[in-house]
């Protein structure tokens, strides 16, 4: 038996695995996001502390992709390009996991609002929420491919979502100065969009990863967000 190519092929499987977790845990981030919005649009508090409560496979997952990747540096002492993978896939699987968390924090504030009479018509909301989810699933397609023009693609995203962020916030100060009443569910819904906000700028610092995964370069704070690869 060539005990070379076994170990290989065994460490090529090992290194997939890490890609499939990354994928499903991407899924269920997603997922939760999407679950979050819906909560928020039908009023649905049941469906709600349903994604409160799902938050624990996404820790679990998080977990095990870690546990993966430290076994992988201890045991294979990747060099070059795998290594920069393998620590890239650490980072990312932390952004996914607080992707969670923030699903979380969302679906905490919905179940508050929906016990106040709803307080306008939720448009930039869902078109922020399915821009960040975009985002997640463009940037682990870009990591899985290796694709540098992908995630300079949603590197470029995350300013849309800023904007709408900023009109939200604009919209709800004039509904709080005109009417004190809706102080309180005003603050709630900026602060859902303010965590939408966030989840998108995880989902590009996951883009900036990928980009450093493939070219070697540092472009966190680089403008244009164009890098190619070299």
């Amino acid at each position: 038996m060539d005990t070379k190519r076994h170990t290989s092929k065994q460490y090529e499987a090992e290194l997939l695995e890490v890609k499939e977790n990354l994928l499903y845990l991407g899924a269920l981030v997603q997922e939760a996001i999407a679950d979050s919005i819906q909560a928020l649009l039908e009023r649905n508090t049941e469906l709600a502390r349903k994604v409160i409560a799902n938050d624990v496979n996404i820790d679990k997952i998080d977990d095990e992709v870690e546990d993966k990747c430290i076994r992988l540096l201890a045991l294979r002492q990747p060099a070059a390009r795998d290594l920069r993978f393998i620590t890239t896939a650490i980072k990312i699987n932390g952004h996914l996991e607080r992707i969670g968390d923030m699903a979380v924090k969302i679906c905490e504030k919905i179940a508050i609002l929906n016990e106040e009479p709803q307080l306008k018509p939720y448009i930039d909301l869902p078109r922020m929420a399915d821009i960040a989810r975009s985002m997640i699933r463009e940037s682990l397609d870009a990591l899985v491919n290796e694709d540098v023009e992908l995630a300079n693609k949603v590197r470029r995203e995350d300013e849309f979502v800023d904007s709408l962020n900023e009109q939200i916030f604009r919209e709800l100060l004039t509904f709080m100065m005109e009417d004190p009443r809706t102080i309180h569910r005003s603050l709630l819904i900026m602060q859902i969009s303010k965590t939408v906000e966030r989840i998108s700028d995880h989902a590009k610092s996951i883009a900036d990863m990928v980009v450093f995964m493939i070219t070697g370069k540092n472009v966190r704070h680089e403008w244009p967000f164009e890098v190619q690869e070299t």
